[in-house]
């Protein structure tokens, strides 16, 4: 049975804020001590989400991301020099005015976009969350996972430690039908999932169903056999495909992918979700008889 998440509690404000708005760094002055803040590339901000982590959320839509998924319903988001720049406390001050709403286990989450495009500022925003315990969430593709940059690694690590939950988006188990549908390789975000396993870091994979395209039942098979080795799983969100990105391609003047490719019926979401289950339930029996 994978675990729910319990609720956690937000501290009353404990600190001063001193905005720098013209320099690439804000300064933000917390029990007497000064730190340089890197200011993030923002989308949009939420702030009532239901769908993004346990609880109500906060949400943080940074902009930039470097795939291009057939079915993303916020291609207006791929532009790495698009959005708004703002300060890590400038955010936090935003999440503040309407804290009594998060206290139901809920917290701030920073999707996109790809989060990861932005390790320093998600640092810094998390640095500050963590001084006043709101719970983090980092909703990622993983796309950014280089295990052979060092640099990326050692801002990871150091940012997994202010990160309560990632709930990672795995578009497609199978490598070829993943760089069909985002135009990028898949084997850094299985080893980003395996990298937060070993770091211990809760986890709940995301996985969007779409009729013809990832409802293949051996993939989600392979795909619940993968997550089933993963210690830190905590939950699996089985998505239904959607048509509600479409208005923003049209906007943007660019061709739909998926055409009239028709919504994912409820019924079938069940089933192909329960072939997952299955895929995890056999990965742990098999890891359970090699322990023995």
């Amino acid at each position: 049975m994978l675990a729910s998440y319990a609720p956690l509690i937000c501290y009353p404000n404990i600190c001063r804020i001193a905005k720098v708005r013209s320099t690439e760094q804000s300064v933000y002055h917390l029990n007497r001590r000064i730190i340089n803040m890197t200011k993030g590339r923002i989308h949009s901000l939420e702030s009532f989400g239901t769908v993004d982590g346990p609880g109500t959320r906060y949400v943080v839509f940074v902009q930039g991301c470097p795939m291009r998924c057939m079915y993303c319903h916020n291609p207006d988001t791929w532009a790495m020099t698009g959005g708004e720049e703002m300060d890590p406390e400038y955010i936090f001050e935003q999440y503040q005015h309407n804290e009594a709403f998060y206290k139901n286990g809920g917290g701030i989450t920073v999707t996109g976009g790809e989060p990861l495009m932005q390790v320093d500022f998600l640092i810094d925003l998390f640095t500050i969350c963590k001084e006043h315990g709101v719970h983090t969430c980092i909703d990622s593709s993983g796309i950014a996972y280089r295990p052979e940059n060092k640099e990326f690694i050692a801002k990871l690590d150091k940012l997994m430690e202010l990160t309560d939950l990632v709930m990672l988006d795995i578009k497609h188990i199978d490598p070829e039908m993943h760089k069909k549908i985002t135009g990028q390789p898949n084997d850094g975000i299985l080893a980003f999932a395996e990298y937060l396993s070993e770091k211990g870091v809760d986890t709940w994979i995301r996985h969007v169903i779409v009729p013809n395209l990832t409802d293949d039942d051996k993939y989600l098979y392979d795909l619940g056999y993968f997550i089933g080795g993963l210690k830190t799983l905590k939950a699996l969100d089985a998505l239904p495909y959607h048509t509600m990105g479409k208005p923003k391609y049209e906007k943007l003047g660019i061709e739909y992918p998926l055409g009239d490719t028709p919504p994912m019926e409820k019924k079938d979401l069940v089933a192909k979700k329960q072939v997952i289950l299955d895929g995890i339930k056999a990965r742990r029996a098999d890891d359970g008889k090699k322990a023995e």
